[in-house]
């Protein structure tokens, strides 16, 4: 699969420079990945654990020139507040618009209500975007039909290694 990534510009509450651009990615020799995590909610505790186990392991995702990038449905103050508790060394960005995700075509649930509210609609989505050329592409998609649907570190981390 290699269908292309519209650039996009958010703040960032996380490890790096704000707002963060993903064409900046583009022009970096050191990053050829670009790991998207698409959260649900602030409170989603299965978004909370990711992030977490991600930062954990993410020693692995720096050896394979890879970035990974959250992004949280929320404004940058509910990202700060994630970012103070968890210190992660990637960029967690705010998304209150919700826009990148609807970009995305990220998942939801149960019609026009959960277009509504996010705890219960949204679903997580999980993104490699190859950023070597000037085009970026996702290679590859996980899209969540439950709040525990998302893949594992090991998952991801393997995607990340096929691009290479």
């Amino acid at each position: 699969m290699s269908v292309s990534v519209t650039t996009f510009e958010l703040e960032n509450a996380g490890a790096g420079a704000s707002p963060f651009r993903l064409e900046d990615t583009i022009s970096n020799p050191d990053i050829n990945t670009v790991v998207l995590l698409l959260q649900r909610d602030y409170h989603c505790r299965k978004c909370r654990q990711q992030v977490q186990d991600v930062a954990t392991r993410y020693d692995e995702f720096e050896a394979e020139n890879a970035l990974v990038v959250s992004v949280l449905p929320e404004p940058v103050e509910q990202a700060r507040n994630w970012q103070e508790s968890y210190d992660l060394p990637f960029p967690l960005l705010a998304d209150p618009a919700k826009q990148l995700g609807d970009d995305l075509d990220q998942p939801s649930r149960f019609g026009v209500l959960g277009n509504l509210h996010d705890m219960i609609g949204r679903m997580p989505e999980a993104l490699v975007v190859d950023v070597r050329e000037n085009d970026p592409s996702i290679s590859y998609v996980h899209r969540g039909t439950s709040p525990a649907d998302r893949p594992s570190i090991d998952e991801l981390l393997a995607e990340v290694r096929q691009v290479a």
